[in-house]
């Protein structure tokens, strides 16, 4: 897949990170062959938890999603990507910027979905606001790691 170079659809931002690329499945689509938009919200919701993880190791809940107007549709086949960054950072919460781009399966070219901001808060495990900064509140021990 190529990556949106500059003037092409790509992240504004100098800061951001590819959270998430997805190859879409006809399985995810509509009656017109087009991407549900509740599968891409899915994926961007996904993409403000990568970026709000890199604050730290808590539970992390999406208080609100802003901004969503999808301006091209997805179809399956196409190569999505989710670039995100922080646009601010309090005490217990984030709120992200997340652009979405699709890579057509049948050209190659790269266009902008759509963008969001979501605000994300660490929780405790009773859903209590805690600190992004404290120590980790959840614990990923797994065999072999």
């Amino acid at each position: 897949m190529s990556t949106p170079t500059p003037g092409s659809g790509s992240p504004q931002q100098q800061d951001a990170h590819l959270a998430l690329r997805v190859h879409m499945m006809p399985k995810d689509t509509n009656v017109q062959g087009t991407i549900f938009g509740g599968v891409i919200l899915s994926l961007v919701d996904q993409a403000g938890f990568y970026e709000a993880r890199l604050h730290g190791l808590h539970r992390w809940v999406t208080v609100s999603m802003d901004g969503v107007e999808f301006s091209a549709p997805v179809w399956s086949g196409d190569i999505v990507s989710l670039y995100t960054s922080t646009k601010r950072a309090g005490r217990t919460s984030v709120t992200v910027n997340v652009s979405v781009f699709a890579e057509r399966f049948t050209s190659g070219e790269t266009v902008q979905v759509t963008s969001a901001s979501l605000t994300m808060v660490s929780v405790d495990a009773t859903g209590t606001p805690i600190p992004f900064e404290s120590p980790p509140s959840i614990s990923l021990d797994r065999p072999g790691s």
